[in-house]
């Protein structure tokens, strides 16, 4: 499995209609692609500016194979919607999830 892991700013007085928002627009477009499996909504309790999205993957593969005109039209959506200048992504990242078999003693 891989994880997208975006940290976004956006203004405590939109955070919730952001979240909202997002979820109808963002996750219904990912949620057409197979190597999707779900989507977590992290809010850190002492910045409330800050909204963390944990996206997984079945693969590498799979995320990537989402085409750029859909992720470009459906960000174009999501930007109408917000209004421009409302959230910034302030860091982006990828993780490969590794799990060990655990022995019982």
């Amino acid at each position: 499995m891989v994880i997208e892991w975006l940290k976004v700013q956006v203004s405590e007085t939109l955070r919730e209609t952001f979240i909202q928002k997002d979820e109808e627009i963002w996750t219904t477009a990912l949620a057409k692609y197979p190597g999707f499996m779900g989507k977590e909504v992290w809010l850190t309790t002492d910045k409330p500016d800050e909204v963390v999205f944990v996206i997984q993957w079945q693969s590498m593969d799979a995320w990537k194979a989402v085409p750029a005109e859909v992720l470009e039209a459906t960000e174009k959506v999501f930007r109408q919607q917000m209004g421009e200048g409302t959230y910034k992504i302030v860091e982006s990242n990828a993780y490969q999830l590794r799990k060990f078999a655990r022995t019982v003693s």
